[in-house]
């Protein structure tokens, strides 16, 4: 690899707020050419290629608590970050270092800096990271790779991969529309992308509509597909903060992950390790069972405090919301529910506050600090038209003190949801009230 210059830390975050400016450009030229400057590392990794709507994240927090488990040495890369930066870049559990992560940008800008010497043009910021990633996992000689898609699947950066291990698609619904597609068939086309030659696919058990698309993508590629079969669970329920079932196979599972679309979420992993195994990776059902419950994935139906009861969910589209409803309904009906609501603009918040805003006592709207946001004076007055008691707060640091105290009375609990992007802010202002209390 060519020589380069280390940048400092404030060196790498002007870069990569330099290039952000160029925004998202889908396809996979820009990158190809980045990782021919790189000598093509990704090739060399084993990879498990995740991709879906809803439920990425969780699937890939589930594998690498069972891949740990297990003893193999494993890198993941997910999007977007949740609290930090350096999240999105684990090796065994351990999120990137400041160094580590300064040194693989370092990298990737001098491969940037040849490109444009050659008159190509400049990657994305999302190309640089995702360089930036197979980077860092090839140098820390991983066993395996989680990677999760940023956005789509066949023109996603990390679709320059050209072989995985397993191929994982999450559930499917409408999201991104500007970018992928108005339909959920055309989106479930772009996300089975990721589908390679003779590969290996598993799929959440999907609607007949999708199931046709992935079926024609494996046919194409001539790849094997397994679906999930929920009729291998019975019993769902929470008790004591634990989300319990019965797996046919694996006896009762207690996942720390407590929404109830969580189940679906471990089906998948449990024939993702199957897959694996066929191809001579060792995990014992009891290294699996474990991994589960171990798995922990913040931002999901988190709580963040017990009394009183604050849970976070990064629930931002309509199907995400229904989920949410469904683990309020089946395990929170005891509570009166206090909402903190942040969204982005151009999500379906319409359709997200008609399924989750008859389940609340108050409503508190906020604006996420994100340019992407939608104002939450705006966000309040359509949440107006599905609930009476709703106040939009300029701060997030007061909407949740507002909140917290308005829960202090007896079976009340917070829940704050909406864009991922703005939880961190919600964890922070907890502190920061608890700090002052």
């Amino acid at each position: 690899m060519e020589k380069y210059k280390i940048l400092s830390k404030k060196e790498t975050d002007d870069y990569i707020r330099e290039i952000d400016k160029k925004g998202s450009i889908l396809g996979l030229e820009s990158i190809r050419e980045l990782m021919k400057e790189l000598a093509d590392v990704q090739d060399a990794l084993k990879i498990i290629h995740v991709a879906g709507t809803n439920g990425k994240g969780s699937v890939c927090a589930m594998l690498e608590s069972v891949l740990i488990g297990a003893g193999y040495r494993v890198g993941k890369y997910t999007s977007p970050a949740v609290f930090t930066e350096a999240e999105r870049y684990r090796v065994n559990g351990e999120n990137i270092t400041e160094e580590e992560f300064a040194k693989s940008i370092s990298q990737v800008k001098a491969a940037c800096e040849r490109m444009l010497d050659k008159g190509l043009s400049q990657p994305t910021r999302f190309e640089v990271e995702t360089a930036a990633a197979f980077l860092y996992f090839y140098q820390k000689k991983c066993d395996i790779v989680i990677l999760e898609t940023g956005m789509g699947g066949a023109t996603d950066a990390t679709n320059i991969i050209r072989k995985s291990l397993v191929s994982i698609l999450t559930s499917i619904s409408r999201d991104h529309m500007g970018f992928l597609g108005d339909t959920i068939e055309e989106i479930a086309a772009v996300k089975a992308g990721i589908i390679k030659k003779h590969g290996k696919v598993v799929a959440m058990c999907p609607e007949s509509g999708v199931r046709k698309i992935i079926d024609a993508a494996c046919e194409k590629q001539e790849a094997e597909v397994v679906y999930t079969n929920p009729e291998q669970v019975r019993e769902v329920r929470i008790t004591n903060h634990r989300l319990c079932f019965l797996h046919e196979e694996l006896g009762e599972i207690k996942l720390k992950m407590m929404g109830k679309y969580q189940v679906q979420n471990a089906l998948c992993v449990i024939e993702a390790v199957k897959q694996l195994e066929k191809q001579g990776y060792a995990i014992s059902r009891e290294q699996l069972k474990q991994g589960l419950e171990k798995a922990e994935w913040e931002g999901r139906f988190s709580i963040l405090n017990e009394q009183p009861l604050l849970v976070i969910d990064g629930a931002h589209n309509e199907d995400a919301a229904k989920k949410l409803r469904e683990t309020l309904e089946m395990g929170f009906t005891k509570y009166k529910i206090i909402y903190i609501i942040g969204v982005l603009a151009d999500k379906e918040h319409e359709k997200m506050l008609k399924q989750m805003l008859p389940l609340a006592e108050k409503v508190f709207t906020v604006t996420p600090h994100n340019p992407r946001a939608m104002n939450g004076k705006e966000l309040a007055k359509e949440a107006l038209k599905y609930h009476k008691d709703v106040t939009f707060v300029p701060e997030i640091k007061e909407a949740v003190d507002m909140a917290m105290k308005e829960a202090k009375e007896e079976q009340k609990m917070v829940l704050a949801f909406g864009s991922l992007s703005y939880l961190g802010e919600v964890k922070k202002a907890l502190k920061e009230i608890k700090i002052h209390d």
